[in-house]
């Protein structure tokens, strides 16, 4: 009773702080999201330090991310085009450390030298970057504004909503029909994932898009019930790739920064796949 009475406090004040700093502005949406890169950037690298042929400089490599989220949040948003003579020189400060952290790997013991040099790069590729193509989501063109771009916030916000709709609609009917309808997700990497559970999470996902289509006109209604699937899909395999993650390296939990919940990539893994999955989509159906 205590455990559940600590996650469900951790996850209303998680929630509501994802929710207002998305919805305020695009400064407080920035800010969280930076913070958010740089927490989980640290906690991959703690996790995959813990191996013996493993040794990923975490400060530099955590710099590195915060670099190429500033880099296509400044980028994105339009305030390059604005401030910098060459918009692409938001970029310089993560291609140095890039360059840093490639040639350093010849510095460290050779016998640990691919392994540490490939983490390193992993980290960029499966943390940095999806959260740094948010900003990319949440930013359109819009040749009236000053800047040239427009914040919508509905993008970024919609994409966790279908998330945690997703989860919630998985566990639910995973609860009541997974042992009645006993056909595994992934047995091999997450036993307790079952289909009648995966169709629940995207049934329930459809509903609410549906939902945010009544509110909302940036999209269409067909375009919003895809939007709501693509998350759906890519965020299972999302988690299922994490949860690869932690049976290669053995553990349980990513971290214990969110109390009941773990830590940052067991609350974001989701969100790795389904965040560049969102952006291909709304792209795609926006240039057709």
């Amino acid at each position: 009773m205590k455990n559940l009475v600590v996650r469900t406090i951790t996850g209303v004040l998680f929630v509501a702080a994802l929710v207002a700093s998305i919805v305020y502005s695009p400064y407080t949406f920035g800010l969280m999201f930076l913070i958010i890169t740089a927490l989980s950037t640290i906690e991959f690298c703690s996790i995959v330090n813990r191996r013996d042929d493993v040794q990923v400089n975490t400060f530099i490599t955590t710099l590195a991310s915060v670099c190429l989220f500033l880099g296509v949040y400044v980028h994105a948003s339009g305030y390059a085009d604005a401030v910098l003579a060459l918009p692409f020189a938001a970029f310089m400060p993560y291609i140095i450390t890039m360059i840093y952290l490639t040639v350093s790997s010849l510095y460290i013991n050779r016998q640990t030298a691919l392994a540490s040099w490939a983490f390193t790069m992993m980290s960029q590729v499966y943390v940095a970057l999806p959260f740094s193509l948010l900003s990319m989501l949440s930013f359109m063109p819009y040749p009236m504004g000053p800047l040239r771009t427009v914040y919508v916030w509905i993008f970024p916000l919609a994409v966790f909503l279908f998330l945690w709709c997703s989860d919630t609609g998985a566990y639910c009917v995973g609860s009541l029909l997974g042992k009645k309808i006993p056909y595994r997700l992934f047995p091999s990497i997450s036993p307790n994932k079952s289909w009648v559970g995966s169709i629940g999470g995207c049934l329930l996902t459809v509903t609410v898009a549906v939902a945010v289509s009544c509110f909302d006109t940036t999209l269409t209604l067909p375009q919003w019930i895809g939007f709501g699937l693509v998350v759906c899909v890519f965020g299972t395999w999302g988690d299922l790739v994490e949860s690869l993650v932690k049976r290669q390296l053995g553990i349980k939990d990513s971290g214990h920064i969110l109390p009941g919940h773990g830590g940052m990539l067991d609350r974001f893994d989701s969100s790795l796949l389904a965040i560049p999955a969102a952006l291909v989509y709304v792209y795609t159906i926006w240039s057709i």
